[in-house]
């Protein structure tokens, strides 16, 4: 990660709009849509399985998403100045994710378990101060609504010094210029501006590192492990969160890839080191996801409780067994021997392929994650439904991504090269410009 050359001047380049992108993405929603509210009135759990473990996944990706932006923000890193837009770029699906969670809190006892027993469960009883719905909504509706909150101002703080070097640039048309209005208000100066969003990334960003941790771990303590209340294990925030950190690599990368075909600029920059270091660390957190995993099972398999392997039992017996070993082999196996060689990380085909099946190895975990503990005997584990109704979720979820880099430069064009203090020190004894 050493040794990168980041030029003086960035072009301005958009992701160009696309009516077919567009339809495909909006095709995509109408069909899971339809998919949803079909299976809704056939069997209402399943479709609510369905509709969970996606939005698990996709809030995941994104959010994970996110977090790249903000962790190499924290380390300065120089590496990915160039996919810093494309990684931040993931912020577009969570407002969106957000207004997806409402209708699920409405669910209640066909979803958790915890509601009938609780009335003669002593153990669920004395759960009662977490586990009553109306803490479980406030908590999800703060806790998300917080998350998305900070991770919008963040890419804003990133965004809003580019609008000051937009001004006049080719690409722009009425849509860019009336967002780069609203995103300047109140403008300083262009280097202000910078040195501002720099204090500001700078200090919000290791709040945004604990947040995350902190309301990706309810998220999983609820919609994961709530479905067997009895089974508990401290290990699930840090496997669910840090899961979706690399969903968000991964998903970066491909993004990145898709991004690079689309115009010879970025065919320029984002190049070779870019994708070897995104390799790289996709490669580093297919380890650490496997480690996780198994840090949770050797300690759940030797200590031989039987409420603490019934969720691993659960999986791992038929007739789910198959499926968590495919989960296994997508998330590990296949990952691991493709991208331990320094070839693939670097031919985009093949970092393409080995991320995608990265991403296809995650929404089976999410999945595989609620549904067995919701599963009747005799249904079928897996169905023509569940990715049906997550194209609803994949729509939303390439379109808002694409609307993000075409409405805005799809490569960052400020670029901090400097220290923020001296920099302020000399603006001091200079007369800010108005734009």
């Amino acid at each position: 990660m050493s040794n990168i050359h980041v030029p003086d001047e960035v072009p301005v380049r958009y992701l160009n709009r696309s009516k077919g992108a567009s339809m495909l993405a909006g095709g995509l929603f109408l069909v899971g849509l339809i998919a949803f509210v079909i299976r809704l009135s056939q069997d209402p759990r399943s479709a609510w399985v369905s509709y969970v473990s996606n939005w698990l996944f996709f809030l995941s990706i994104s959010a994970g998403g996110v977090l790249l932006a903000v962790a190499t923000w924290i380390t300065k890193s120089k590496w990915n100045w160039s996919v810093r837009r494309v990684s931040q770029a993931s912020v577009a699906f969570l407002p969106v994710a957000f207004v997806l969670m409402l209708p699920m809190l409405g669910l209640r006892e066909q979803f958790f378990p915890w509601i009938e027993e609780m009335a003669h469960d002593p153990v669920l009883q004395a759960k009662r101060a977490y586990l009553n719905i109306p803490f479980l909504i406030s908590r999800n509706v703060v806790g998300v609504g917080v998350l998305v909150g900070l991770a919008v101002y963040f890419v804003y703080l990133a965004v809003r010094p580019d609008m000051g070097l937009t001004r006049g640039s080719p690409g722009e048309d009425p849509a860019r210029a009336a967002w780069r209005k609203r995103l300047t208000q109140g403008w300083i100066g262009q280097e202000r501006e910078e040195v501002n969003s720099y204090k500001r990334m700078t200090t919000v960003a290791p709040v945004f590192v604990l947040l995350y941790a902190a309301v990706m771990s309810i998220v999983a303590f609820d919609w994961v492990m709530g479905l067997e209340p009895h089974w508990y294990s401290t290990m699930m925030g840090p496997w669910f969160f840090m899961g979706a950190f690399w969903g968000g690599i991964a998903a970066t990368a491909l993004w990145s890839i898709y991004v690079r075909t689309q115009h010879k600029d970025f065919r320029n920059h984002i190049g070779l080191a870019q994708r070897h270091d995104l390799g790289k660390l996709a490669f580093a957190f297919t380890v650490f996801w496997t480690y996780l995993f198994f840090a949770q099972y050797i300690v759940i398999w030797y200590g031989k409780l039987p409420w603490e392997q019934a969720w691993i039992i659960r999986r791992s017996a038929p007739p789910w067994g198959a499926y968590s070993a495919l989960v296994v082999v997508l998330c590990f196996v296949v990952p691991f021997a493709g991208l331990i060689g320094r070839a693939a990380k670097l031919r985009p085909a093949l970092l393409a392929t080995f991320t995608s099946v990265i991403l296809v190895g995650l929404w089976l975990e999410r999945y595989g994650m609620v549904a067995p503990s919701l599963y009747r005997e005799g249904d079928p584990i897996f169905t023509i439904w569940q990715p049906l109704i997550g194209c609803m979720f994949l729509g939303l979820y390439l379109g808002s991504i694409r609307w993000f880099l075409s409405t805005f430069p799809a490569i960052q064009l400020w670029q901090p090269m400097v220290d923020p203090e001296s920099l302020e020190a000399e603006l001091r004894h200079e007369p800010a410009s108005v734009d």
